[in-house]
């Protein structure tokens, strides 16, 4: 009884973040990224061109690409798009569309009968915060396993019968279209820049969302005196580590080889306490981007969030 309970408030709590996320994500299209007609990529990004052609509303013509591709996905990849991901289509339409009766249907931000601010400077830093606006809110969708559809169900698509080109480098090859479409209707070479630099951020704050921003450090440590590197990383640092059995390459002599996982902020005490220890002492430093565990991120919180 107890596991149904928690199984449905982790549920609700998934469909409120996917809610939360896709909002955040209607926050960036509509009042940062339309303005300056920038379209990186997606179905959004063929909305946000339309919508500059034609007057069209970007929510009501991104459900309405949105919709097909969805139907084309189940029929061509089977039933693998949840219920998850048909909300967040739906509710990124609707707060897309609402947002759009708030704030007309030009956007505030833009200068009158200029659909792009002049000033170099302040495109750089509203596309800036659109990019990272929509990554921040796309990172909360993926953190509840749901896909954002649109071209990510035409990557999938391709990569079912293009095997060799990894599913990633399809769908930025798909998204690249839309920003070279976007070049050609508007005549604006300044745009597929802008919009390429969009993609990016968005990408990268995408990353931190689902990995964190805070960084570990995974440590290799070889040397003769492991057992006093031992005492310093479990009775002075509170940390622990395992053991590794390997042999020199050149001398093949065995070894105990050290793994251990800090903060970074432990880090130059460690190297301090090491170098005390034993000034010979191989080092091998590798970045974290997330890690699961006793003393650090819990693992329950972590596949259940």
């Amino acid at each position: 009884m107890s596991r149904m309970l928690e199984s449905k408030k982790n549920l609700i709590k998934d469909y409120c973040t996917i809610l939360l996320g896709t909002f955040i994500v209607a926050v960036g299209i509509v009042i940062f990224i339309s303005p300056l007609r920038l379209a990186p990529g997606g179905v959004y990004g063929v909305a946000i061109i339309f919508h500059h052609l034609f007057g069209w509303r970007i929510g009501l013509t991104g459900i309405c690409l949105e919709i097909p591709l969805l139907l084309l996905g189940i029929w061509l990849l089977g039933a693998k798009f949840g219920a998850k991901t048909i909300v967040g289509i739906i509710s990124l339409a609707g707060f897309i569309s609402l947002l759009e009766l708030v704030y007309g249907y030009d956007p505030l931000i833009s200068l009158p009968g200029n659909p792009a601010i002049a000033d170099p400077t302040a495109n750089f830093i509203i596309s800036l915060f659109g990019g990272v606006i929509v990554g921040v809110g796309l990172g909360l969708i993926f953190r509840t396993r749901a896909t954002s559809g649109g071209t990510d169900i035409i990557a999938m698509i391709v990569g079912k019968h293009v095997k060799h080109i990894p599913l990633g480098t399809i769908l930025m090859m798909v998204d690249s279209v839309v920003v070279l479409l976007a070049l050609v209707v508007f005549e604006d070479w300044t745009i597929p820049l802008y919009s390429w630099f969009v993609i990016y951020v968005t990408g990268f704050t995408i990353d931190k969302m689902i990995s964190g921003f805070d960084r570990r450090k995974a440590l290799f440590v070889i040397s003769n005196h492991h057992e006093k590197i031992k005492e310093v990383i479990i009775n002075e640092m509170g940390r622990g580590g395992t053991y590794f059995k390997g042999s020199g390459m050149y001398h093949e002599v065995e070894k105990k080889i050290i793994f251990t996982t800090i903060t970074n902020k432990e880090l130059p005490g460690l190297l301090y306490r090491i170098h005390e220890i034993d000034t010979d002492a191989f080092i091998s430093i590798l970045d974290a981007t997330d890690v699961l565990g006793e003393g650090f991120n819990s693992l329950r919180e972590r596949a259940l969030q």
